[in-house]
């Protein structure tokens, strides 16, 4: 019997996003009081690329959208 893996539900004050360059999945602290849309730079921790962090909180409720761009 193959057991399934459990997907992790994150924190609503973290999101996550893919790096471009290597493909692994990033969980990132979210800020809203920083903005309701974000733009940062850094360095992913698995391959150290840089990246554009772009970060769009929307309504309460709504999940951000949390995406990078290689830099």
């Amino acid at each position: 019997m193959q057991r399934r893996k459990k997907k992790r539900r994150r924190a609503a004050d973290e999101g996550a996003y893919t790096c471009p360059s290597c493909g692994e999945e990033i969980v990132i602290p979210l800020d809203l009081s920083a903005g309701s849309e974000q733009e940062y730079g850094e360095d992913c921790p698995v391959c150290c690329n840089p990246n554009i962090i772009h970060v769009e909180f929307f309504e309460e409720g709504d999940p951000p959208r949390v995406w990078a761009e290689a830099e």
